[in-house]
């Protein structure tokens, strides 16, 4: 069993039963944004947390095996075309290097971790329309100077 076949499954059983990320996830005490990510094959799960997910929702056993396995990550080259994934995209080609100077102008010469990170998407009304709002936490990790 792959990755990409645990997914399967949890996306097939999620649609089934009606359930949200943000249910599969305070099921196993889990933010919905890690949940979701590593349900989708891009995180590994600590083996307990993979374990009641599996057992939760009906998957066979062998899933928690896999959802606890270090993803290997491979990032297409092309330009997404899904209008969701391309926006963000366009944030990033828009914007990129302005985080990028301004995360080295306020901390020095570094990144923000995508490891030690964390992230909350959120719904804010307005009058012109409802928002989506992104946050993102990421530790800063300096760039060592030899």
């Amino acid at each position: 069993m792959k990755k990409i076949h645990v997914t399967e499954l949890i996306i097939e059983k999620k649609r089934t039963a009606g359930l949200t990320w943000e249910k599969i996830a305070a099921d196993i005490g889990m933010s919905e944004v890690f949940t979701t990510s590593a349900c989708l094959g891009m995180n590994a799960f600590p083996r307990d947390k993979a374990d009641l997910l599996v057992r939760n929702l009906g998957l066979p056993q062998e899933a928690a095996l896999v959802l606890a396995e270090f993803p290997t990550k491979i990032f297409s080259q092309a330009v997404p075309t899904d209008p969701c994934v391309y926006r963000l995209y366009e944030i990033v080609a828009v914007y990129g290097d302005t985080i990028k100077e301004l995360i080295n102008e306020k901390f020095g010469n570094g990144i923000m971790s995508a490891i030690d990170f964390d992230m909350e998407i959120d719904r804010i009304p307005s009058p012109k329309g409802d928002r989506v709002e992104l946050k993102m936490r990421g530790k800063y990790l300096a760039y060592n100077a030899w």
